[in-house]
C-alpha cells in the first residue's frame, strides 16, 4: 500500500475528505521528523514506537574487494511494532 492508497482507505473508513487525511499524515510526518531530531521517543500505544538510536563505529568488509573498512558511528531510527500490530501479524497463518 502506498501513501495515496493509505490516504484513500483512511478517508473512506473515517468518512472525511482525502485532503484532510493527507494533511494529517503530512503533519504526522513533520512531527516525527522533529521529534527524532530532538532525540524524543514517540509512542502511539498499541501501534508503534519510533526512537532515535546510536550505532557504534565498527569494522566492516568491502564485498567487492574483501578489504576491511572502518564504518563510522551513526544515528539511526528504530521503529517497534505495538501490541495491536503484533497481534494482527501473528493472526495470519505462515505460508
Amino acid at each position: 500500500m502506498n501513501k495515496a492508497e493509505l490516504v484513500s482507505a483512511i478517508a473512506k473508513r473515517a468518512d472525511v475528505p482525502a485532503s484532510t487525511v493527507d494533511a494529517v499524515i503530512a503533519g504526522l510526518q513533520e512531527e516525527l521528523v522533529d521529534a527524532i531530531t530532538r532525540g524524543d521517543k514517540v509512542a502511539v500505544s498499541g501501534l508503534l514506537t519510533v526512537e532515535r538510536t546510536q550505532r557504534s563505529a565498527r569494522t566492516g568488509r568491502n564485498p567487492q574487494t574483501g578489504e576491511t573498512i572502518e564504518i563510522a558511528a551513526a544515528n539511526t531510527v528504530k521503529v517497534t511494532a505495538g501490541s495491536n500490530l503484533k497481534k494482527a501479524a501473528s493472526a495470519v497463518p505462515v505460508s
